[in-house]
């Protein structure tokens, strides 16, 4: 298992903006060893006969024709609305 220097780490906690103690430190030292260990073993499978995924499902979309259908109107839309200003939804502001 390769260790991680102190310097890389710190370099890779600077650019995650991370900040922990030495305890901790020497543990995500000893997770990313491990990780980058079950990448070392990933690289070693022999994948040249295998067709990439391009999804990690076998479902197959159902596409449909687009319909119009039955619309409110702006009004109908707004009608129980708690607030709203000038013909729009008015909701409290959710970031700075």
């Amino acid at each position: 298992m390769k260790k991680f220097d102190q310097a890389t780490l710190q370099k890779i906690a600077h650019l995650a903006r991370l900040n922990f103690d030495t305890q901790a430190a020497e543990k995500m030292s000893t997770d990313l060893s491990q990780v980058l260990d079950w990448v070392a073993q990933l690289q070693e499978i022999d994948t040249q006969n295998v067709a990439p995924l391009t999804s990690m499902s076998s479902e197959i979309n159902a596409f449909r024709t687009d319909e119009v259908g039955v619309q409110l109107t702006q009004e109908q839309a707004l009608k129980n609305a708690p607030k709203k200003e000038n013909g729009f939804f008015s909701v409290p502001k959710v970031m700075e």
